[in-house]
């Protein structure tokens, strides 16, 4: 099957050019000037319209547990609505929980994934528990094409990790070639503020920010920046939402650390004004790190124009409020930690485009080449050239959508940016030359994303 994609104008991560793009089967077989390529099975008419490299998210938490439920999308319908955002492939976490294997873990997140999912997917492996036997299993892993590993500085008695326990899965994926991640908050600190909090009766979602605070998630990014020079490892904050922390990733950078760093939507567009929203509903808004003041976005867009942040992510962890986030009404600390996102990420950077925040390069850069590069899928993805998989996304940069929870393909009850009018909306999605989302329509399935055994980050020296 040959599918000519014309009219059109292409947006690498190089810049925008004017070309055809030929699919022959699952793979781009050529990039030509328009009209050299006329015959084809199939042609769709991108006049008008960019033709881009399928989005890439490297962190959605579909089927998660927390807090004694599962995050409301499962790999079937997280990753539809992915495909209906123009997200192409995403990268979830398998979540390793204490006293268990990661191996094991791996294994279990292979069956809930495989089979089920619209778009090609891979894992992150959650470390909660390190000993020998986890240490031994991270090169397992890397073997098995899954090279990164979330470790956390905040959920005591959860994910938790120690210092010590942080050095020793940092010097053995410094031996590997592994890439940590971090989710980087004090959370020790954290915990006796909650604690305060409840006590003297502030239980409303908006304390959930209070007792987060940015200088909590500055100082732990420090300190994973420091540990991480200590043992030579390379270091992925995940979710950056503070200038405090953007200014310790910016200067370790600045020094040829190899520390990158990842922010999220809801960051440069929701603010802790939204968490105070009354009548419970600022629970929608409850996710970690918190949504911050405004007076961190302008840092947060200027740090991905400075490539001080590589990558937007969506961070997607949605529970439904009706019910699930209804656990934590009279206590925060109770409130399942999440957001959904992971259908709307290409829209709402497309928005900081219009916005002039981005230029076009840079939107592509951010949210498909260099995840694809970062963990390990360049230039099978991320990229609009011949050889690549033929994830390609149709985006008609002139019309405008309101987003809300009565549109949107989510399996959440709620949208975070309800009302929020935006520049820009996906045509036309291919999953490995398959027509995904078309004419408004979904035309994929369950069970046609494989998974993508992943290489090392091309970015580590």
């Amino acid at each position: 099957m040959r599918t000519l994609i014309h009219g059109g104008t292409v947006v690498n991560s190089t810049g925008p050019f004017t070309a055809d793009v030929l699919v022959d089967g699952e793979t781009i077989s050529a990039v030509t000037a328009p009209g050299v390529i006329t015959e084809a099975d199939d042609r769709i008419d991108a006049t008008g319209r960019y033709v881009l490299p399928g989005g890439i998210d490297v962190h959605t938490h579909m089927e998660m547990p927390f807090g004694g439920t599962f995050s409301a999308d499962t790999f079937a319908t997280g990753t539809e609505a992915a495909a209906w955002g123009g997200t192409t492939t995403i990268v979830d976490f398998a979540v390793q929980a204490k006293g268990t294997s990661l191996l094991a873990t791996l294994d279990k997140w292979h069956e809930k994934a495989d089979g089920n999912c619209a778009v090609d997917y891979g894992f992150h492996m959650i470390v909660s528990d390190v000993n020998d036997s986890t240490l031994k299993e991270m090169e397992s892993c890397v073997d098995a094409g899954v090279n990164s590993f979330k470790m956390f500085m905040a959920y005591p008695g959860v994910f938790y990790a120690t210092d010590g326990e942080i050095l020793l899965a940092m010097q053995k994926a410094r031996e590997i070639g592994g890439t940590i991640m971090m989710h980087a908050e004090n959370g020790i600190a954290i915990d006796q503020l909650v604690a305060q909090a409840i006590a003297s009766g502030k239980t409303e979602p908006v304390q959930h920010s209070y007792t987060r605070p940015p200088e909590l998630e500055g100082e732990a990014t420090s300190r994973a920046i420091q540990l991480a020079k200590v043992t030579g490892a390379p270091l992925y904050i995940v979710h950056l939402s503070a200038s405090q922390a953007l200014r310790a990733v910016a200067e370790a950078r600045d020094t040829g650390q190899n520390v990158f760093a990842e922010t999220c939507p809801q960051y440069l567009y929701l603010s802790i004004e939204d968490m105070a929203r009354p009548d419970f509903e600022g629970a929608k808004f409850v996710a970690s790190p918190p949504l911050r003041e405004k007076s961190h976005q302008a840092d947060l867009w200027t740090g991905l124009r400075t490539n001080d942040l590589s990558v937007v992510s969506t961070d997607h962890c949605p529970f439904c409020f009706a019910d699930q986030k209804q656990l934590g009404r009279d206590d925060f600390s109770k409130i399942p930690n999440g957001m959904p996102g992971v259908e709307h990420r290409m829209d709402l950077l497309h928005q900081g485009v219009a916005a002039g925040e981005l230029s076009l390069a840079r939107w592509v850069e951010i949210s498909s080449t260099t995840p694809a590069r970062m963990f390990g899928m360049f230039p099978r993805k991320g990229i609009i050239a011949p050889g690549a998989d033929a994830d390609v996304v149709v985006y008609d940069p002139n019309v405008t959508q309101t987003l809300s929870a009565a549109t949107h393909h989510m399996n959440v009850d709620y949208s975070a940016y309800e009302g929020m009018r935006l520049t820009g909306q996906v045509d036309t999605v291919l999953s490995r030359g398959s027509v995904v989302v078309s004419g408004g329509a979904f035309h994929g399935r369950s069970g046609h994303g494989r998974f993508v055994s992943r290489e090392l980050s091309q970015y580590l020296n």
